[in-house]
């Protein structure tokens, strides 16, 4: 959809829903016409002196701000304030509501004149900013050992969690450097060596796959065996060629029973590698938690190939189809633990952990997918051991240093390799040596080089090796592949033309998935969806599989909106989603089966956009009840950039406003105006609110609904600019009223992501110059992308804050 089309749509809402604002709006009702009758070039400063400066002065000093002394004439010798009003201005959130409004075309005479006067300031030499250097962080080192070994890994296994700033985990200065993390990075690099090239000498070690609590365990799990159902299925890598022992715990009740006494048949469960049934084992019903062997089965020793290998734990499937049950039966199996001992309702034994140790008898270690990647050549001789291993390291250094190696480089390599080799021959002094890479700060830091002749504070343009890894861990979350370091050595990342097709080349390598799992999930706050857990009193049919798919089809709709290249608006507009069956059921859309995720349009105009998805309906929610205010916020931070000031600390929560009135119980809206009527609490929940009532037709798992607690819902409201509001759809067009906001929130936050830096007044200049530029190509996401790569920001930096490196 274009950018006019959804414009126009907008404007036809509005004007239809009576939101077009009115030419001739008095600020007071002494009857004098206010700035609009003034000369064109006093209206900013009018608007400023007898409108902002009524709560924004020295002695009201609201928002901890002064507009006494401002004038906006002069906008560019006070860009931090300027940027700030700006900012609310664009929104529609100044002034505040409960004031009179002075004329739209007044207000944005005086948002234009701010920016007019900032970005002239600016001009073609904007600050670029600077950060300290960057360091892999969980998802980037996972992905970097992908590319360079082939090997999937759990990064939590080794590395602490990142601390999230703007966002984001990559961002420059909180990437603490502390003991634990260095141990951490040094363990891994120890670790992955051995899993990479094997270890037919490596001692017996237990590792444990948990299966999550709030998993349904009725139907196949994806990766099992047809046939199965529940469980768990993991690729495992064994270290070697040997034996191992697998370990299956089981869910029980509160008493310590087994989970599922009643089931109308003996269980048995099945261990398969790579599809192959190794083991199948009879449960006893009769298991209990102080047995001596608790709640569990083992296999006995089964001998395995070293290397990656899909290792499933599922129960037989017994039966097919519907079941009859005292109650009707819900969608998450384990919803409540006290009916697995209950007749009459049918229950079936769950997994809850997958313990595989070993590896006992050694024979040696097999040749393995990473194996074959890393020993390119072996030596036929003792005096081509080490030629061997020159072209090894080498050809491995240089991936994973994400440049050219020297000398200096590559000889200290030479030297572990010699050392490994001494005491255990050829591959292990490769493995020796590789262990020596994976603990580089060449691999674990992204150091960019500093120029010889820099002189502290000046701007220089960062080398064409440096914005090669800029571009790849932007698109792709991963180090630049061999494409990519080739362009930047032959230059043609220093010319537009040759860098705009490197772009183009990384968006359509499947690669550039991480723009939805990476950027998108963490703009939109995704993660938070790990933290809500529905009541399963009030909502059964909500479990891990279902929130799993939610999260998958944001992530797919916004790779879908970046590979398609469409215009940023479908984020609110699209009339389409990607979903399975079991998401299309929860959504009540029909005729979709099967697993597999594909495009399908909505059955009616109240879904439109990420507005209406599962997962933000979902992790803007309490357990028990939906919530206007998370909702609210979200919008408010998330899409517009204006995050709501935190609640005064005497304010109580929601949850301590009664919840119950002359024998019935309360509706979210109403608790909302009881704790509203609270003086502290209205000023802000005046803004907050009316945004996420409009999306309380939405349940706490994003169902739609028409009753909470048997009342009908009422999803009314007025926005914090006047604007009504009566559902979802005026949400959305209230919103598309203010296009700059929306776009320049997305252009901020990709930009921070980018840089891995937080974004400051001083870079809006540029993310206004982005903006125009992608307004000519109707918001496509591509226009964002390109903008954002051809920013002085993302082109150049300034000293102060980098590390400078040796000869490269």
């Amino acid at each position: 959809m274009t950018k006019s089309v959804v414009l126009a749509s907008a404007a036809t809402l509005l004007a239809g829903v009576g939101l077009v604002a009115p030419t001739s709006v008095r600020l007071h009702s002494t009857g004098v016409a206010f700035a609009s009758s003034m000369p064109p070039d006093t209206i900013a400063q009018t608007v400023v002196e007898t409108v902002c400066t009524r709560c924004h002065n020295d002695e009201r000093l609201r928002g901890d701000l002064s507009l006494t002394r401002f004038d906006a004439e002069r906008a560019d010798q006070n860009p931090a304030v300027a940027e700030k009003m700006i900012r609310k201005l664009r929104a529609g959130m100044m002034p505040p509501p409960g004031t009179t409004r002075p004329p739209e075309a007044d207000l944005l005479a005086l948002v234009e004149t701010l920016e007019a006067r900032v970005d002239a300031a600016v001009g073609d030499d904007p600050d670029p900013g600077a950060r300290p250097f960057q360091r892999l962080n969980r998802a980037e080192y996972a992905r970097s050992i992908r590319d360079l070994l082939g090997l999937e890994i759990d990064p939590s296994a080794y590395l602490p969690s990142e601390t999230i700033s703007a966002g984001f985990d990559n961002i420059a200065d909180v990437q603490n450097l502390s003991a634990t993390l260095l141990e951490g990075y040094l363990s891994a690099a120890s670790e992955i060596s051995r899993l990479a090239l094997g270890d037919a000498d490596a001692t017996p070690s237990e590792t444990e796959y948990e299966v999550s609590r709030y998993a349904e365990q009725r139907q196949h799990v994806e990766g099992a065996p047809m046939g199965t159902r529940g469980g768990i299925s993991v690729v495992h890598n064994f270290l070697a060629d040997g034996e191992y022992v697998f370990r299956m715990a089981f869910q029980h009740e509160s008493t310590g029973n087994f989970f599922g006494q009643t089931t109308p048949y003996d269980e048995q469960i099945e261990l398969s590698v790579d599809g192959e049934r190794l083991a199948l084992l009879n449960l006893d019903r009769w298991m209990h938690r102080q047995d001596a062997n608790g709640v569990q089965v083992q296999t006995e020793p089964l001998r395995i190939s070293a290397g990656p290998h899909r290792v499933s734990a599922a129960f037989i499937k017994r039966f097919e189809g519907p079941v009859d049950d005292l109650m009707s039966p819900h969608e998450w199996s384990l919803a409540d633990k006290k009916i697995g001992y209950s007749h009459g309702i049918t229950v079936v034994a769950h997994l809850r952990d997958l313990t595989i140790g070993g590896p006992f008898n050694t024979t040696g270690v097999s040749e393995t997918p990473s194996r074959a990647r890393i020993l390119t050549c072996r030596p036929g001789a003792d005096d081509e051991a080490r030629p061997c291993a020159r072209a090894i390291l080498e050809r491995i250094a240089t991936r994973a240093y994400r440049r050219p190696i020297a000398a200096s480089d590559l000889d200290p390599l030479l030297g572990l390799f010699d050392e490994g080799a001494t005491v255990g021959g050829f591959e292990v002094g490769v493995r020796t040596a590789l262990q020596g890479i994976l603990a580089s700060p060449d691999f674990v830091f992204r150091l960019e080089e500093l120029p010889e002749d820099r002189s502290d504070g000046t701007t220089y343009r960062i080398s064409e090796l440096d914005l090669a890894s800029r571009l790849s861990f932007f698109l792709w979350g991963s180090p630049p592949d061999a494409g990519l370091i080739a362009a930047a050595q032959n230059g043609a990342l220093s010319d537009p033309v040759g860098r705009e097709r490197q772009v183009r080349r990384l968006l359509a390598d499947p690669r550039t998935e991480a723009l939805g799992s990476r950027f998108a999930a963490q703009w939109l706050r995704l993660q938070d969806l790990d933290k809500v857990h529905p009541d399963a009193i009030l909502f059964p049919d909500f479990y891990q599989q279902l929130a799993d798919d939610m999260r998958r089809e944001t992530e797919l709709f916004f790779e879908h909106l970046v590979t398609e290249d469409r215009s940023f608006f479908e984020l609110l507009t699209a009339d389409y989603s990607f979903v399975n069956e079991r998401l299309a059921r929860h959504y009540g859309m029909p005729a979709v089966a099967g697993d597999y995720f594909r495009p399908v349009r909505y059955p009616d105009s109240v879904r439109r956009g990420i507005l209406s998805h599962g997962s933000i309906l979902t992790l803007t929610s309490h357990a028990n009840r939906t919530s206007p205010v998370l909702r609210g916020k979200w919008v408010m931070e998330v899409l517009l950039g204006t995050p709501p000031p935190p609640p005064p600390p005497d304010v109580p929560d929601l949850d301590a406003t009664d919840d119950v009135e002359d024998g019935r119980f309360l509706t979210v809206r109403e608790r909302m105006e009881m704790h509203r009527a609270n003086p502290a609490c209205r000023s802000c929940h005046r803004v907050i609110d009316p945004l996420g009532l409009a999306l309380e037709n939405f349940d706490v798992t994003g169902a739609w609904r028409g009753k909470d607690q048997g009342r009908p819902v009422d999803a009314s409201g007025e926005l914090y600019d006047g604007t009504p509001l009566h559902g979802p759809e005026d949400l959305r067009a209230a919103l598309l009223r203010r296009p700059e906001s929306l776009v320049r929130t997305f252009t901020e936050n990709m930009m921070a992501y980018a840089l891995g830096r937080r974004v400051e007044y001083s870079d809006m200049p540029t993310i206004r110059a982005i903006v125009r530029e992608a307004e000519a190509t109707d918001y496509r996401m591509s226009s964002f992308i390109l903008g954002i790569v051809n920013s002085p920001a993302f082109l150049t930096t300034r000293p102060g804050s980098l590390v400078e490196q040796g000869e490269h």
